[in-house]
């Protein structure tokens, strides 16, 4: 579809504590775990959210004995999950970013709303941004441990 590779694309914050506002007012919190920030393309497929979901979940990014040893899993981390369109600008050309290779509106919230779903399925606390919405993402960065991830192959 589109001539565009399949590359769903997350920047992941271990975060002591985040929340969304929108319009001043607090709408999702949570408390030690990570914030996820998702784009989805034109072309990412529920099996791109599952692959991404899965290597989320496995990422070792919590400390034990000073060593990055344990996942989401293993420390029942609470998740954050907003999505962002902006994870695919593209600024390689003036100095307006272009938006060509996001997801339109339908698609990404189909795959965002399975992205989330599954994450619900892995008995973890799981709050969401509110979906298209401006919102304001406040996060205290523990560590800071900041990732990006995509499911490019």
């Amino acid at each position: 579809m589109y001539g565009y590779p399949s590359i769903m694309r997350a920047v992941i914050q271990r975060v002591s504590q985040a929340s969304t506002m929108i319009e001043g007012h607090k709408t999702q919190s949570i408390s030690k775990g990570v914030v996820v920030l998702l784009g989805i393309g034109i072309n990412d497929t529920s099996q791109d959210a599952m692959i991404l979901a899965n290597k989320i979940l496995n990422l070792r990014i919590f400390s034990k004995n000073n060593k990055l040893e344990l996942s989401i899993q293993d420390v029942s981390a609470d998740l954050l999950i907003v999505s962002q369109f902006t994870l695919y600008a593209d600024c390689s050309k003036g100095n307006r970013p272009s938006f060509i290779h996001a997801a339109k509106t339908v698609h990404a919230k189909k795959i965002y709303t399975e992205f989330v779903n599954y994450m619900y399925n892995q008995n973890l606390i799981i709050k969401t941004g509110v979906f298209g919405a401006t919102m304001q993402v406040s996060l205290i960065n523990d560590g800071p441990v900041t990732l990006i991830l995509d499911t490019n192959k």
